[in-house]
């Protein structure tokens, strides 16, 4: 199974991987076997930092067979789903011990309103954690809120924050890297994108494009 959106919320440590258990192999990829407590079933970990990639599959400890229903969505049942809490609670360790862990909004939001003189509005009742911040005019030029990663088109269920905010649509095509800058989650993608407020971000990247969203809208 692939949870390779790991790397959109968090900066790896590379000098953390081999104190955690990860022996580099070829192409400076880094792996590691891990027992699970399910029916003599265990972990390899495969993970990539220049391809950006972590990998998970789940094999029989006595055939060294691929237990393939671990990597199918569709497949159900509870022993599926303990396995896979499981794997989630090792993909989380693995995430606190060799990632940099942290989200931009608080300073993302203090910046805003030094920047801009401009403080958060909660237009949506429904929705506490969508807030946004408007220009003079009363036009907003940003849109901070919580969503899942699917929702940017990758894999996982984790949620995260983001900002929307408006940029000239010539260059949009060659902002969106699909890494921290993606094509505008619930709006018009030919002049808005969606930027991930999380470590993998460029913080003084992400100022810049909120103040020619700014000036776009004012």
């Amino acid at each position: 199974m692939d949870y390779s959106y790991i790397f959109r919320s968090a900066k790896i440590k590379i000098d953390s991987l081999k104190e955690a258990g990860f022996s580099k192999g070829e192409n400076s990829t880094y792996s590691m076997q891990l027992p699970l407590s399910k029916d003599d079933l265990f972990a390899k970990l495969t993970l990539s930092p220049a391809e950006q990639t972590f990998l998970i599959q789940v094999f029989d400890s006595a055939t060294d067979e691929r237990y393939v229903l671990f990597d199918m969505p569709n497949a159900r049942g509870a022993f599926l789903a303990s396995l896979r809490e499981e794997v989630q609670k090792i993909v989380e360790k693995i995430k606190s011990a060799c990632f940099e862990v942290h989200d931009l909004k608080e300073e993302y939001l203090s910046w805003l309103s030094s920047h801009f003189s401009a403080e958060p509005d909660f237009p949506w009742p429904d929705t506490p954690d969508y807030c946004v911040f408007r220009c003079p005019n009363e036009k907003w030029f940003a849109l901070v809120m919580k969503i899942k990663f699917r929702q940017l088109g990758l894999k996982g269920e984790e949620e995260v924050w983001v900002v929307n905010m408006k940029a000239k649509s010539e260059t949009i095509p060659e902002l969106i890297d699909r890494k921290s800058i993606f094509p505008a989650w619930h709006m018009n993608k030919k002049h808005w994108i969606t930027i991930l407020l999380t470590a993998a971000t460029d913080f003084e990247k992400l100022c810049q494009l909120t103040e020619k969203s700014y000036a776009l809208v004012k």
